[in-house]
């Protein structure tokens, strides 16, 4: 019994191999073998869109780098990459005694400010009230000198006594221009260093996601120097280059395919084109196109995606992907011819749908039309001795 599966399987093998080579089986003496499908199915010829692939690479549509804006010892990151943050969320804390120590120091500057205000305006006071009375004094010697009751003297004395009354008002209010503006500009000074108290605790502006952590406690922290990076808006979009030719067939809005291999073999993503940069380069002499993608598990950026451009249609035929039979490297099905079955060597390209009704492109060997058999079916075989 063994003895004759193995002679049924070799002759079954030795056919497919003829056959792919292009010669018809050779019947093997006293044996007779028929290959009987699972089911049947034709080979149809239909219409299938003309695809082109442009390369890409998933990015997050906005991406936003977190800096320092004071320089301090980094005390605490709070965050780590894939962590969601919001709006207001503290990130990173910086030292801040040093700016503790001139927000202290401001303050003290202020209060001396404001004495030296309060000093100025006692001076203001007191010159204000000599010189009333100096004027006072000088409008009645001048009255006094008119009638020749005092003499020219003591009219030149009053009216110098007048004149410096009036000098020291003038100094008394410069006095206290002077300290309003030193408690101005400490004011200022008060304002930076709290600021600057404020960005040693750095806050997320907006919500999103940590991408990176550039900094670790311990690092020197400096305006300009990048902590953070956080991925922010609504979801992800791939940047692909698509050559100048093809351009014209990508508009704002259309939806697009997109293939990301990281996600396996799958329904592709329906995206939609929201941007196209109007310059090409000038290296590749394509464009780059963003499409925005919708949210699927196991989607990141960074990784690399497919953006088809339709190009119309093309004729193709199709046979289900489950009549193909691979030995090594050949590709057959087996067609009917009449009431037997024949191998037939082909040639394959893209497979089109999923699942059980996944088909696949038959490039050469079928013109369509053609009956094939589906499924790994059953040798039959007749003539064949017993064991023994």
């Amino acid at each position: 019994m063994h003895r004759r599966i193995i002679v049924i399987l070799f002759a079954v093998q030795a056919a497919l191999l003829l056959a792919a080579c292009g010669s018809d089986p050779a019947p093997l003496a006293g044996a007779r073998a028929a290959y009987v499908p699972r089911t049947t199915a034709e080979a149809a010829r239909v219409m299938v869109p003309r695809l082109h692939e442009a390369v890409g690479t998933v990015r997050a549509r906005t991406d936003v780098s977190v800096e320092a804006q004071v320089t301090g010892r980094v005390l605490e990151v709070l965050v780590r990459p894939g962590d969601k943050v919001a709006d207001g969320d503290r990130l990173v804390v910086l030292d801040g005694r040093a700016s503790q120590a001139r927000l202290d120091q401001s303050l003290q500057a202020r209060q001396t400010a404001s004495s030296m205000i309060a000093q100025a305006r006692d001076g203001l006071a007191s010159a204000k009230a000599a010189f009333d009375k100096a004027e006072s004094t000088y409008r009645r010697m001048q009255q006094l000198g008119e009638q020749r009751v005092v003499t020219a003297e003591e009219v030149e004395q009053a009216e110098s006594a007048y004149l410096q009354a009036r000098a020291a008002v003038g100094q008394a209010e410069e006095g206290v221009a002077a300290a309003q503006a030193r408690s101005r500009e400490g004011d200022k000074v008060i304002r930076e260093a709290e600021i600057d108290l404020e960005h040693t605790a750095i806050l997320a502006r907006e919500t999103g996601e940590v991408a990176k952590r550039l900094v670790e406690p311990g690092d020197l922290a400096f305006p300009g120097k990048k902590l953070l990076v956080l991925q922010t808006g609504a979801s992800l979009r791939l940047e692909a280059m698509v050559r100048e030719g093809l351009i014209g067939r990508v508009r704002v809005g259309d939806r697009v395919e997109v293939i990301v291999s990281a996600l396996g073999e799958g329904e592709p993503l329906e995206a939609v084109v929201d941007e196209m940069e109007p310059l090409a380069d000038p290296v590749t002499r394509s464009f780059l196109v963003k499409a925005r993608l919708p949210e699927a598990p196991g989607l990141y950026p960074g990784m690399f995606g497919r953006l088809l451009v339709p190009l119309g249609e093309r004729e193709a035929v199709l046979v289900p992907q489950a009549a193909l039979i691979r030995v090594g490297q050949l590709e057959t099905v087996m067609v009917r011819q009449g009431d037997a079955w024949q191998p037939v060597h082909v040639r394959t390209g893209e497979r089109v749908g999923e699942g059980e009704g996944e088909m696949i492109e038959v490039l050469s060997g079928l013109s369509g039309g053609e009956t094939v058999g589906v499924g790994a079916g059953v040798v039959q075989a007749s003539g064949v001795g017993e064991d023994g």
